[in-house]
């Protein structure tokens, strides 16, 4: 019988446990078990350690269930929050947003592009050089709403935020 009272070596008490001498040793390595107790008390470290990873509040090794299982959650309700953002409409694909701006788009420039017709026929007092400075003035505003990217939202928004800031 074990005396459980006494200090045991790592190759005894890997026996006792069912694991092998190096399992132990990783076991006092990684602080479950405290070298010099007796065999008793390791054995009750142990099975505390073993209770722990099976209620999945420690680690075994690289794997962290505790930590799994509440990224595991945090991915589902990420994915529940976007199928409903999606369902309320509130969110599209990317394809999607990037054809209906494409639309509004050739609408506005073609809008803009009618501007300096539009004026001349209206006043007829404007020189032809007033028509073409106007028609210029509209060509940069239709270009610069043509060449904008995502980056350039993005820094815009940073602009208006650290404005906002200085107020």
């Amino acid at each position: 019988m074990f005396d459980l009272s006494l200090q045991s070596s790592q190759q005894e008490f890997g026996e006792l446990i069912g694991v092998t001498q190096q399992t132990v040793s990783d076991l006092i390595a990684r602080g479950v078990l405290k070298d010099g107790d007796a065999a008793g008390v390791w054995l009750l470290d142990y099975c505390a350690h073993v209770r722990e990873i099976a209620a999945g509040r420690a680690t075994n090794g690289d794997l962290d269930l505790a930590t799994e299982r509440a990224r595991l959650a945090r991915e589902q309700a990420d994915k529940i929050a976007m199928q409903n953002a999606i369902t309320r409409r509130e969110l599209a694909p990317t394809y999607l947003l990037e054809e209906v701006l494409a639309a509004a788009g050739a609408r506005a420039a073609a809008i803009l592009d009618a501007i300096p017709g539009a004026i001349r026929r209206r006043n007829q007092n404007l020189t032809m050089d007033d028509i073409e400075t106007i028609a210029r003035e509209v060509a940069k505003a239709r270009n610069i709403a043509a060449s904008m990217t995502l980056d350039d939202l993005e820094a815009e928004a940073s602009d208006i935020a650290a404005a906002a800031l200085l107020e």
